[in-house]
């Protein structure tokens, strides 16, 4: 097992070129909130956007609509049951991200089935929170084509592996994983990255981020990590990033909020970045 160092982040975020524009920085879909947790969706939207995502779409409940044009102006927002235009925001992403908050009800269901069957090759889909216990619970098969990046917790992963907590040592959970043909981040206290070419381990975090959000936060993070930069780097840089922002705020504070993280995102990136 490898572990991530701080060096990540100078190999992977890079500066941006002068003439570059918002279409060069990638095209993100968000797919979750339901009536209960709205809030899921708008902290992984925020952390995508700040996270440099060039174009952010979130696909969510209406009600969810005026929280997230008053917290985040700068995503764009489809009701989640208008399907002509749900369809056309997840064609034209390059990054989708479906699951928090979205629910375990029969609708969130349809929806996602819906994702999964307009996916396309080259695509990359993070399946996060309630998509993973969905494909859990309905034994789903996912398309081949689009790059696969899940990102349970240990129950979630439990579901999914049908692996008992105690039992996802690192060989059992590589197994499970080459079967899902996808790359796992498996969130815990040291969280673990499932690549192809090997296992890499997070050094860093802090029990201040124990607090609900902190995964939706990550999973924005990572889709907009994804959408920029080179997929595997990409990924281990966001999880560092993620929890290298939380321990220094968790030296301040008793508990780090997902949403005090995601406003020191940017200028992090700013001064990690590489030429």
């Amino acid at each position: 097992m490898e572990i991530i160092s701080e060096e990540i982040l100078g190999q992977t975020i890079r500066a941006r070129e002068p003439m570059s524009h918002k279409g060069n920085y990638g095209r993100v879909c968000l797919i979750g909130g339901d009536q209960h947790y709205g809030g899921a969706i708008i902290l992984a939207s925020q952390a995508a956007v700040h996270s440099g995502a060039g174009l952010v779409t979130t696909a969510t409940m209406k009600v969810n609509h005026g929280p997230l044009h008053a917290r985040l102006p700068e995503a764009m927002v489809v009701d989640w049951s208008e399907s002509d235009r749900l369809t056309t925001s997840i064609q034209q992403a390059t990054v989708i991200l479906i699951g928090p908050g979205l629910g375990l009800a029969t609708d969130s269901l349809t929806l996602l089935k819906r994702t999964l069957m307009l996916l396309t090759k080259g695509q990359i889909c993070l399946i996060d929170g309630s998509a993973i216990t969905l494909i859990a619970d309905y034994r789903l098969t996912l398309p081949d084509g689009p790059t696969y990046i899940f990102t349970p917790h240990e129950k979630e992963w439990e579901r999914l592996s049908g692996l008992l907590i105690e039992n996802q040592d690192r060989e059992s959970n590589r197994l499970s994983v080459n079967q899902l043909k996808g790359i796992v981040v498996l969130k815990k206290h040291r969280t673990e990255v499932y690549l192809a070419d090997g296992i890499w381990q997070n050094p860093l975090g802090t029990a201040a981020m124990a607090t609900g959000g902190m995964g939706d936060t990550l999973a924005g993070m990572i889709a907009g990590f994804v959408a920029q930069f080179p997929l595997n780097n990409a990924i281990l840089a966001a999880v560092y990033l993620h929890s290298y922002i939380g321990e220094r705020l968790g030296k301040a504070h008793y508990v780090v909020l997902p949403s005090e993280l995601i406003t020191h995102i940017s200028s992090l990136m700013k001064r990690f970045e590489g030429n």
